[in-house]
């Protein structure tokens, strides 16, 4: 029998670089589930301590069927460690440059969540490209409930 080795414990996909991109290749993030746990995580995360967040009561008193979840707690879903994207550009990443989104439907407790991020721009450089990711959440009724892009900079090839 062999020797344990704790560096065969990682996901290891195949290196890529700038130019092994193309527009519309997707990462799909797995799907979750938004229990009382995720809740009670951000917040500790957060700080934020607002009640909408926090109280059902609270938010059954305005109409809500659940806990609202925070925006910033649907869009930490799109983090790209949460698949593989970080995995294929380990040694060619230089940085991760700029997020945005839109927050188009509510996210409750109790609502699963598919998160998904899609190359959809390649801009080339000298040494480094610019790789643009839109990302998506849907919910379990597959509407959209957050919208967005993501850039990372990229090491082209080495020649």
């Amino acid at each position: 029998m062999s020797e344990f080795d704790p560096t065969q414990h990682r996901m290891v996909p195949a290196q890529r670089w700038f130019e092994d991109f193309v527009p519309g290749e997707r990462f799909v993030i797995p799907s979750r589930t938004q229990t009382s746990a995720v809740f009670a995580a951000f917040q500790t995360a957060s700080g934020d301590t607002h009640p909408i967040h926090y109280d059902v009561e609270y938010c059954r008193a305005r109409g809500m069927p659940d806990l609202l979840a925070h925006g910033f707690q649907t869009l930490v879903h799109t983090a790209p460690g949460a698949g593989l994207f970080p995995y294929v550009v380990e040694e060619s990443l230089v940085g991760f440059l700029e997020q945005s989104s839109k927050f188009l439907k509510p996210v409750y407790a109790g609502d699963t969540i598919y998160p998904a991020l899609e190359v959809i721009e390649l801009s080339p450089g000298k040494s480094t490209g610019v790789v643009t990711l839109r990302s998506t959440v849907h919910n379990q009724r597959r509407e959209l409930v957050l919208e967005g892009t993501q850039k990372f900079l990229v090491r082209r090839r080495p020649t």
